[in-house]
This record gives structure tokens, sequence and C-alpha cells, in this order.
């Protein structure tokens, strides 16, 4: 599939200016050009929110010769990634008008600690000729020696920001969405956007397959709902599990984590007092294994059937 078929990078950001991001971070990554210099830098953040976007803006800004490593693909495999940073890295750049070369190592968070490893000395046996940025969505999954030779940015959406990103990317998309000659309802476009927040990159994948069936209007208003616990809430309590089993296969689109906090947020309306408090243990244990585990799925219901085991319904 063609880039300039995919608005996420047809439309990427080519520059820091062109990112949406918080204040006090763009300003960070402007600061680094303005120096013609970076740090090995560790970039933590929820999936969709720029990091890969920034991190290629800042090397085509600073003139500098880049390579990408996904973690989660070919950066799995040790020796791979030792041939892959070894040769890039090693060389002085005679092309770019950097400094340094870049290597970013996205998705560092789904390496192993034997690659992570391996990463930390590179950093090291490098340092004259390269520098290294990592993207992680759970940066607890990195290792401290790496932590400690980075500078660690986190992209956090909280407070008046939030508000702020959401209404530039409220603009962004109408803009897309008029380049690409697609009708659109502004109230439909925001639906979007905030059930999907701070995930740009799902909003945008998800704003074309809409734009495929003819346009963004209120016909789509009722696939955006976020996933109704009620029905749920029922089967637990009559200790259903194949009817629980069922509802999570059917609410697959939605994010796990936000139907766990729908059911935290429930909590007091569908419990008694005691299982209120084992529930709140519970669904904090799971939130914390999702970041680890394989299948979102699968934790997801191991959640909902520990809840329906241990909890006492109304």
């Amino acid at each position: 599939m063609h880039d300039d078929f995919l608005w996420v990078e047809k439309y990427r950001p080519k520059n820091i200016d062109q990112c949406i991001l918080p204040k006090n971070v763009k300003e960070t990554f402007a600061s680094f050009v303005e120096q013609g210099e970076i740090p090995n830098l560790l970039l933590s953040g929820t999936a969709g929110v720029g990091k890969t976007t920034i991190a290629k803006a800042l090397c085509n800004e600073l003139g500098a010769d880049f390579y990408v490593i996904n973690g989660s693909d070919e950066g799995r495999f040790l020796d791979t990634v030792r041939n892959q940073a070894q040769n890039f890295a090693a060389t002085v750049s005679l092309t770019g008008g950097a400094k340094h070369k870049i290597l970013i190592i996205d998705e560092a968070d789904n390496t192993t600690p034997d690659v992570q490893l391996l990463l930390r000395a590179s950093i090291e046996t490098f340092q004259k000729n390269c520098r290294f940025i990592f993207t992680c969505n759970f940066k607890n999954k990195i290792i401290e020696p790496l932590h400690s030779r980075t500078t660690v940015i986190d992209f956090n959406v909280r407070g008046k920001s939030k508000q702020l990103l959401a209404g530039e990317f409220f603009n962004r998309c109408r803009d897309i969405l008029t380049k690409e000659k697609v009708t659109f309802n502004n109230k439909v476009v925001a639906e979007v956007i905030q059930k999907y927040f701070p995930d740009f990159r799902r909003t945008l994948n998800e704003l074309q397959r809409y734009a495929s069936t003819g346009g963004i209007d209120t016909g789509i208003l009722a696939t955006l709902g976020d996933a109704k616990i009620d029905t749920l809430v029922d089967s637990m309590r009559d200790k259903k599990f194949n009817d629980v089993k069922a509802w999570v296969q059917q609410n697959l689109d939605s994010d796990p984590a936000s139907i766990m906090r729908n059911l935290y947020d429930n909590l007091t309306s569908v419990m008694d007092g005691p299982s209120t408090a084992a529930a709140v243990l519970i669904i904090a244990d799971y939130q914390y294994k999702s970041a680890f585990v394989a299948d979102q799925e699968v934790n997801l219901l191991a959640c909902l059937t520990q809840l329906m085991m241990e909890c006492n319904f109304k």
C-alpha cells in the first residue's frame, strides 16, 4: 500500500512546527534544532501521540542521516539488531549536515532485555558518530541502564494542553478532509477525535475508513459510542462466562483500558461496598499487566472473569 494512500503517511508532519505537541515538548525539540545537536533520547507516551513523527521531523530539521529499527519486528532479534545498528552507526555520514547520524529504535519497549543491553553498549561504542532515539509506550519496560543514558521526554497530555491539542487536531483533520474532498459534519469529526484522543494515528485511520463509505456524517455516530457495560454487568452478575467472553469479542474495537476505566467509574452503582474495594485492586492489577501482555483480549477477559468470580454485584 503506497504511503500517499494512507493519510497518516501522506500528511505526516515533516518538521517540528507542524507537529501537534504540548508546548513544553515542542519547545524542547526546537531547542535541539537551534543547538544543532541532540542527546540520546527516550520518548515515552501512549500510542499514536507522535513520538516517531517528531523523531523523524527532528532528523529532517537537523539534516541528519537516520535509520529506523522497529522493536516489534526485526528489533526483537539480537543478531539482526547487532548487524543493522553496527552497519549504520559505525560509519561517518558523508551526506548529512548534522554532527551525528541518528538511529531510531521504534517501539523499544517491545525489544528483549538482551537487545536493550546490546543497544546500551552501542550508545557508548558509537557515541562519536551516532545518537540514539528510543520510542516506547511503556517506559517501565525499558531497562534502567538505558534510562540513565538517555534524556527522557514524556508525551503527557493533561489539563489545559489536552483541550488545546484536541482543538489543533480538529483543525488539522478538517484541513485533511477538505483536501481529500470528503464531505463532513463538524460535530461528527469532533466525536471521532474525542473517542480516540490523544491517539492521532488511530483518529486519522478511522476518519479515512469512514470517508471511504462516502462521507463523515451523523450516520456513523451509532458506531462511535463507548462499549456499553450494562449487558456485560448483567452477564457477570449471573456468572455467565460464555456471555462475558462473547461480549469481549463483540467489543474488540474498544480500548481495553477504557473498558476497565468504565467499569471503575461505575463500581459503586453495580457492586456492594467490600466488593468495590476488591474490584479496584483487581482492575489496577490488570491495567498494569496490560503493559506486558501479548494478547489484550485475553488479559481483559481474565480481568472480567476475576471480577465475576470474586465480587458481589447488586
